[in-house]
């Protein structure tokens, strides 16, 4: 075999050659193969002529229009490289091997200025979690800039950077193909499965370390951040809802955990459940990671639509190794594709995001942007002409890991005393009691909390299907022993939606007859509605807001997402034929029941609820009785 230093050479040299770097696990392999551009994931062809074969592939943000959901189409491909040789190599021997040395950026500067970005992130605060569309939302913007060497040489020469002088990253890379070229460090694993055990790995929040390196007093003010912690939570909701739909017993958390990089900081957690699913349906029921995009999924592919400037190509997408497993089927390792610079014909892009949520401060976004983009420059070891400063090593990291600081460990611990216990634990069955052998249809609102919803169902003995809101038909509504009418964005007052059309059919459909019904979020103020209680937009929306309500004869720790809440006068405990549990001083209905019926406006499934499951089945026996 050709002495690795020519073939690397050789690789670089040979313009239709496509191989990729990765760098993992303490390794580095080389995978070399033809490439193949396909439509959709069950495309991906992990079967060859002589049995299952190992596929690296390229996922673009695009393929998300594969759940329906909105994307703008620049035709960025599937890539597929068909692995025909995978080779361990020895990371001194190939950093040695790889072209060194300073490549000078010049023209360098953001798509849109620091100006236009604030004006957007105002807007999306104002006019879309204001509004009710979401949580949260990641808008991105992209550095550009010239480079003075070929495409191929710069690649190499920028993951020999990162191999010598980044740390913490779950996967280094350089995928060289004709015409697509791209090379990064992910922080972040958005899903793997093994052995029938998935994991993924929600991170938020961002830590630019400053000049010197990260000290103990630093990060903990970083760490007690409400906004950044809120962030956490929301997208650890956002990806149960993904593990809800993919795996039986719905997903254990664990963590939280600090993920120190050379001149970042993140903070995560883990998730892990079982599956048999095929590894392709994994990845394509959680396209993609709400840490990059936002929350509701649905919404926030719309609210990018409406507010990013151009398409994203492969940002936010993945990158996918499907390798045969002894079992004849395929494992399934997949990074976002973040941290990544992408290059083309002597030009670079780096596209950057800042999650946006009520208390963003657009300045601070503004910030977190350069920061990000400034990291990755800094990591690559790319000079910018113009802007040298922000490309300079000097923010090493601390000599020593932070996260063994006994301070900086208690501080993380303490955020799970607000979680719900049962995410933290294995979810085995409930005991049997008066739920079980039932029957329950949870409809879909454009919210998947309703994966989270029918999996606490299911722990609680019921049997549960999910049907979207457009697609259940009214004989499947009348058909089950209870109908949960799920969450979902939006303005529940406006009856020109077709969404909210049909949640008040659905749930004026069971209350007619009689049919128990429990109502959660959307459809609890739909329920309201339909008893008169006015509907009104709350003074700051509750987004990822955790609050001791009561609930009837209980004082209950729930989460709320909500930017509208049914009122009524305190003190009203009833208005016709229901029940009435409020705000002492305000009036906001948290809880309404009566027979029949009950309804919750925090959404009992989420993490953030601590009295959640216990509350959940309380309101599910009630409808019941």
């Amino acid at each position: 075999m050709t002495a690795l230093p020519e073939r690397i050479r050789d690789l670089a040299a040979d313009p239709t050659a496509s191989f990729v770097l990765i760098a993992r696990d303490g390794g580095v392999e080389l995978l070399t193969g033809d490439v193949l551009d396909v439509d959709a994931l069950s495309d991906i062809p992990l079967e060859g002529p002589g049995g299952p074969r190992e596929v690296f592939a390229m996922v673009p943000y695009r393929q998300v229009r594969e759940r329906g959901f909105e994307a703008q189409d620049d035709g960025t491909p599937l890539r597929c490289l068909l692995v025909a040789q995978h080779e361990s190599l020895d990371a001194a021997e190939l950093t040695a091997a790889l072209p060194a040395g300073p490549i000078t950026l010049s023209e360098g500067g953001f798509d849109i200025s620091d100006e236009e970005y604030a004006g957007i992130v105002e807007q999306v605060i104002a006019e879309e979690i204001g509004r009710g569309e979401g949580a949260n939302f990641v808008i991105r913007r992209d550095y550009r800039a010239a480079f003075d060497a070929d495409d191929r040489t710069a690649a190499l020469t920028w993951f020999r950077a990162l191999l010598e002088h980044e740390r913490g990253a779950y996967w280094t890379f350089a995928v060289v193909t004709p015409g697509r070229i791209a090379v990064g460090a992910s922080p972040e694993a958005h899903v793997v499965a093994r052995e029938g055990v998935v994991t993924m790995n929600p991170i938020s929040g961002t830590f630019r370390h400053p000049a010197g390196g990260a000290t103990r007093a630093s990060l903990t003010e970083f760490l007690s951040s409400t906004k950044e912690t809120e962030e956490l939570f929301m997208v650890v909701d956002e990806e149960l809802k993904m593990m809800s739909q993919v795996c039986s017993d719905g997903g254990r958390i664990t963590g939280p955990h600090l993920k120190e990089m050379s001149r970042l900081t993140h903070t995560e957690y883990m998730l892990r459940g079982r599956s048999r699913m095929d590894p392709r349906e994994i990845l394509r029921e959680t396209m993609f990671a709400p840490t990059v995009t936002g929350s509701p999924m649905q919404n926030a592919c719309a609210v990018i639509g409406r507010h990013e400037r151009s398409p994203r190509g492969y940002y936010s997408g993945v990158a996918a190794l499907f390798t045969p497993n002894d079992e004849g089927g395929h494992d399934l390792d997949a990074p976002i594709l973040i941290r990544t610079v992408y290059l083309d014909e002597g030009r670079l892009r780096v596209p950057v995001g800042a999650t946006l949520v009520r208390h963003s401060d657009p300045a601070g976004e503004v910030s977190e942007t350069h920061g990000k983009t400034a990291g990755v420059l800094g990591a690559i070891g790319a000079i910018e002409r113009d802007h040298a400063a922000e490309a300079r090593d000097d923010d090493a990291p601390a000599a020593a890991r932070l996260a063994d600081d006994p301070a900086v460990a208690a501080l993380l611990a303490s955020r799970n005393t607000r979680l719900a216990d049962f995410w933290m634990q294995p979810q085995d069955a409930h005991a049997e009691g008066g739920l079980t052998g039932r029957s329950a249809l949870v409809v879909d609102a454009e919210d998947r909390f309703t994966t989270m919803l029918a999996h606490q169902l299911r722990h609680l003995g019921l049997d549960v299907q999910i049907a979207a809101w457009d697609a259940v038909t009214d004989a499947v509504v009348d058909s089950a022993d209870l109908v949960v009418a799920g969450p979902g964005p939006g303005d529940p007052r406006d009856g020109s939606s077709p969404r909210i059309a049909r949640m008040r059919q659905i749930v004026a459909r069971r209350r007619t007859a009689g049919a128990p019904l429990l109502a959660v979020c959307l459809s609890h103020q739909i329920l309201a509605d339909g008893f008169g209680i006015d509907l009104v937009p709350l003074d700051s929306p509750y987004q990822g807001v955790q609050k001791t309500v009561p609930v009837f004869e209980h004082e209950a720790s729930v989460g709320f997402y909500n930017t509208f809440t049914a009122r009524v006068s305190p003190g009203i405990t009833r208005i016709g034929a229901a029940e009435v549990s409020s705000d002492a001083t305000t009036g906001d209905v948290y809880a309404l029941r009566g027979a029949g019926f009950a309804s919750i406006q925090g959404h009992l499934e989420s993490i953030l609820s601590r009295d959640g499951i216990a509350t959940l089945e309380r309101l599910a026996a009630h409808a019941l009785a």
